[in-house]
């Protein structure tokens, strides 16, 4: 980690290779020492990041952080995980009404046919989970079909909306839009972890 005082230091806004090296550092960091270690509540620490250190925190080092990259699946697990901790309501809903179109098993996203808001909780938790004590490159693919069976939730959301709240359609289809692309860019990070390319 770059120290505080030295940040405080630098001119104007960090150097973007500095950034990238910070990201790369502290994810690779993260997962590897996680990996190796075999203590569940490290784990248990890890996947609630988000909750002890704050979301602005985690986006300050990753977020800006390519897709086919370790801090760039993190990122993505991490907001995903977020939004099902803030609205699992939501998510429950949108994954029971696009479990049953979407284009994936259902038992690859890992929840239940008929999710309530703590099911899904715990699959977020639990993809989360499986990038520090699993298979990297499956969990990222269940973090994937999660989204996919959210994003066909959204898109029928959507279509029911469409006549009485056209501004609400276009903001559900947009949302469901940036699902595929967040699932298709776990599942890189997944090709490329089996093919120890993600860096």
């Amino acid at each position: 980690m770059l120290d505080p005082r030295a940040a405080d230091e630098l001119p104007g806004d960090t150097d973007p290779a500095l950034r990238s090296e910070i990201a790369h550092t502290t994810a690779g960091a993260i997962v590897h020492q996680a990996r190796a270690s075999e203590d569940p509540l490290v784990v248990e620490r890890l996947v609630r990041l988000v909750e002890a250190e704050g979301l602005d925190v985690v986006a300050a080092l990753w977020a800006d952080s390519p897709p086919g990259t370790l801090p760039g699946a993190l990122w993505r697990l991490y907001v995903l995980r977020e939004w099902v901790r803030r609205d699992p309501a939501t998510v429950a809903e949108r994954f029971r009404s696009g479990v049953v179109a979407a284009q994936v098993p259902g038992v690859v996203a890992g929840v239940a046919m008929h999710p309530g808001p703590e099911d899904v909780r715990a699959v977020a938790d639990a993809v989360l989970s499986g990038v520090f004590a699993g298979d990297l490159a499956i969990a990222l693919e269940r973090g994937a079909a999660f989204c996919r069976v959210l994003a066909t939730g959204a898109a029928f959301d959507a279509d029911d909306v469409d006549d009485l709240d056209p501004v609400g359609a276009r903001r559900l289809t947009r949302g469901a839009s940036s699902l595929i692309r967040t699932a298709e860019e776990l599942e890189l990070a997944a090709d490329l972890w089996r093919r120890d390319r993600l860096d």
